[in-house]
This record gives C-alpha cells, sequence and structure tokens, in this order.
C-alpha cells in the first residue's frame, strides 16, 4: 500500500529527516495544500469559525478555488466561503504554520488548528502546534516573513 505525503513526512519526521525532504521537495509547491485536491482533508473551515471546531465537509456542499475543491458541512458555510474565502481559508495556503515559519512546507491535520486574531492556523501534528504556541506572535512574524517564498 503507498504511502500518503503525511504518512511519509510523519515516519521522516520521526527520524529528524522531514525539515530537508520537504525543502527539497518544495519547489513548485501548489499554493494550498490538498491532498487528491480536496482542502484541508475535507473539513469546513467556516465551521472553525461558527462552531469552534474542526466539522467533517459535506461531499454535497463544496467550491472550488485556488485549484482544490473546499468542503462544507451546509449550503451556508459554502456560501459564507465562496462570499469571503481570504476570510476563512487557513493561512499559509492550509500549510503547516510552524514549517512555514520555519522556511519550509509541511502536510498539517484538521485537529491541530487555532484562530489567533482572526486568521485560521493549522499545523502537523498536534505535539508541533504546541512548539508553535510557544511563540505565537513570533511564529506568526517568521511566517509571514516566509510566506509565499517557501513555495518556490
Amino acid at each position: 500500500m503507498p504511502l500518503s505525503r503525511r504518512h511519509l513526512l510523519l515516519a521522516l519526521a520521526a527520524l529528524g529527516t522531514a525539515p530537508l525532504l520537504t525543502a527539497k521537495a518544495r519547489a513548485g509547491t501548489p499554493p494550498v495544500y490538498a491532498e487528491g485536491g480536496l482542502a484541508v482533508d475535507g473539513t469546513d473551515v467556516v465551521a472553525y469559525f461558527t462552531e469552534g471546531r474542526p466539522v467533517a465537509g459535506d461531499p454535497a456542499f463544496t467550491h472550488d478555488w485556488r485549484g482544490v475543491t473546499w468542503r462544507f458541512a451546509s449550503a451556508a458555510n459554502r456560501d459564507a466561503f465562496a462570499a469571503e474565502p481570504e476570510r476563512y481559508a487557513p493561512q499559509y495556503g492550509g500549510y503547516c504554520a510552524w514549517a512555514v515559519s520555519e522556511g519550509y512546507t509541511a502536510s498539517t491535520v484538521p485537529e491541530a488548528w487555532r484562530i489567533v486574531e482572526g486568521k485560521l492556523s493549522l499545523n502537523y501534528p498536534r505535539r508541533i502546534q504546541r512548539r508553535w504556541e510557544r511563540d505565537i506572535p513570533g511564529r506568526i512574524a517568521a511566517g509571514d516573513a516566509n510566506w509565499p517564498a517557501v513555495l518556490e
């Protein structure tokens, strides 16, 4: 059974080599992280703001934006996103906020999230999220300085 990028990165992270691989693999990285063309593993990004938790999106409620498909739990959430995608889309194209602050891209999981100053940030895994949370303002400043150059 082939490994997904996320599983490969997790295995490499355990070996301490994930930053090296992702730094080399990022040339031409898409602007939005999406496995199989699906953003945030199909999680409704509007629900982070309205329900305060990750909620699985329904394949019946989708919106295509920035070359990927976004799923939503309801038509109302889909419509809210379609009207203001920049308001709801995660920072750094949905890539791990900690990784971007370090100068590379990495996958994320919907469960490792935080809204700071009205912006959704994702991480992978929760262990990395705890590192990111030790200095959120500093990590955001570093991430903003590195984004979008980390995609090149």
